[in-house]
């Protein structure tokens, strides 16, 4: 039976949007791609609701700029110059530049000015990109309000609003400044959601601020939203070998790029540190980080000068990177929800995926619950350590190989004198440079006699033998603490 393939250009996108995408390899649509562009290109409201990574963005992306006037059409002179005709709101920096990005390649023949705008850089290139005049914006919420009080971002003119990932925002805190932008915009934009789930507050406030909204859904449910095309490793493994097992890992037959998930930001940064000293290429990427750095991150890691990349939860949100091979859960995620998104990294667009889970003993009945609620297979992780048969058959590691592809380096120990520390006698100095002991005087500060002129050195003993054996007695306090005791007589009387 032949398969008819629906094509973009077949859907109604326009040839210049169809030419740009064909250019990028990119010629057929997903499903969601394909169930949304034949309601979103009329300008109706939508709900649309499907895991990461199954080309949400193009879903919602080509709509928005195709409904916008370019500023070479002719009717834009009869626009109001420079207002964003659209506005895209992410939850988070690394999903609005992977948006602008998706946005951007569209766009390319058809001259649409597109301005991403997050926090944790500066204001003045975003002001002055406002001020010259842009068509679509790409921002996350706390920016967006910050740009609109400063009376630099005018929404008055929205002709299309996207919430991209809207359980993420509520997750993050967000909702209330969703609620301030939406109030900003006109009451006749199109406003199109996307989410992986649909708990009750984005249920309210799609009633709110929707108006007839089409509801599609691209998964039959989301307690069945993982990927397919995922392969799945539950393995419970002891906190100090999992370096061990990830840098076998990295070794297997069809490992190629590789995401750990961590808990914490300092745990980041340690595993990352860890793996660059086993010698692969290793990057951190969490919130402490600076914008800067965080970009030239991911941007190593796209271009393949990075082969393992280790988020915190926060700052792994929204990453879409082609080519990534394994996700690694280095701990046992929170909940369901986050285990999905994690593992949502891998097996993107179509293509394979492995995703990993090593479990503490701590953490087992969290992960029974994840299980249960997912209704997976795993109840009960096997123990695993880096040396287990089975993890080499798992992952096809090759025999013999260990967590290191280079030797680790010697610790070398200086002498006592080089590293500076003090010697038994408490001096800094060598023993060579070290003056003799004064032997002048003796412990109590009594002068010791010349031993060249054969004089018996002076004791402490000696000094106290002068004394009458009285007072050679220790002072004793009496019973109620006050003066001395007499000294105890040493004749019977």
């Amino acid at each position: 039976m032949n398969t008819v393939t629906t094509t973009f250009r077949e859907l109604g996108v326009l040839p210049e949007i169809c030419d740009a995408l064909e250019r990028a390899g990119i010629t057929t649509p997903f499903a969601i791609q394909e169930m949304t562009l034949s309601v979103a290109l009329v300008g109706t409201d939508l709900i649309g609701q499907a895991r990461t990574g199954t080309g949400k963005t193009l879903a919602f992306g080509i709509p928005v700029l195709q409904r916008s006037v370019s500023p070479k059409d002719p009717a834009y002179a009869d626009m109001p110059q420079g207002k964003p005709q659209a506005l895209i709101v992410a939850p988070t920096r690394e999903l609005a530049l992977q948006v602008s990005n998706d946005l951007h390649l569209a766009s390319k023949d058809v001259g649409l000015r597109v301005l991403t705008v997050y926090g944790g850089v500066g204001y003045d290139g975003q002001l002055d990109a406002l001020e010259s005049g842009v068509d679509i914006v790409v921002g996350t919420p706390g920016r967006l309000i910050d740009l609109m009080n400063r009376r630099a971002l005018d929404l008055s003119h929205v002709h299309a609003l996207v919430l991209d990932e809207a359980d993420e925002m509520l997750d993050l805190g967000f909702l209330p400044d969703v609620e301030r932008l939406l109030a900003q915009t006109p009451e006749t934009r199109q406003t199109m959601l996307f989410s992986a789930t649909m708990p009750a507050a984005i249920v309210a406030l799609a009633r709110t601020h929707m108006r007839h909204p089409m509801n599609i859904r691209a998964e039959s449910s989301y307690e069945n939203a993982t990927v397919p095309a995922t392969a799945q490793f539950i393995y419970l493994a002891h906190d100090l070998d999992k370096p061990e097992i990830i840098g076998r890992i990295l070794q297997a037959d069809d490992a190629e790029k590789m995401i750990v998930f961590t808990r914490t930001k300092r745990q980041s940064q340690r595993i990352a540190d860890d793996l660059a000293e086993r010698g692969f290429a290793a990057a951190p990427l969490h919130g402490d980080m600076a914008q800067i750095a965080r970009e030239k991150a991911l941007a190593r890691f796209r271009e393949d000068k990075l082969k393992v990349l280790v988020c915190t939860d926060v700052a792994a949100r929204g990453i879409d990177v082609r080519g990534v091979s394994h996700v690694v859960n280095y701990t046992c995620p929170e909940d369901d929800k986050t285990y999905v998104h994690r593992i949502g990294r891998t097996g993107r667009a179509g293509a394979t995926g492995t995703a990993i889970t090593l479990v503490d003993w701590p953490d087992i009945a969290r992960w029974k619950m994840i299980n249960k609620t997912l209704d997976l297979p795993f109840p009960d992780p096997a123990e695993t350590y880096s040396t287990s048969e089975h993890l080499f058959h798992d992952q096809g590691i090759p025999a013999g190989t260990k967590g290191r592809i280079v030797e680790a380096a010697p610790v070398e120990r200086k002498p006592r004198e080089e590293r500076g520390g003090r010697d038994n006698r408490g001096s800094d100095k060598p023993a060579a440079e070290r003056p003799a002991r004064n032997r002048s005087r003796t412990r109590n500060g009594a002068p010791v006699a010349d031993a060249a002129a054969g004089a018996p050195a002076v004791t402490s003993a000696a000094v106290e033998g002068d004394k009458p054996a009285a007072s050679r007695n220790r002072r004793r306090r009496t019973r109620s603490g006050g003066g001395s005791a007499p000294a105890a007589s040493t004749s019977e009387s």
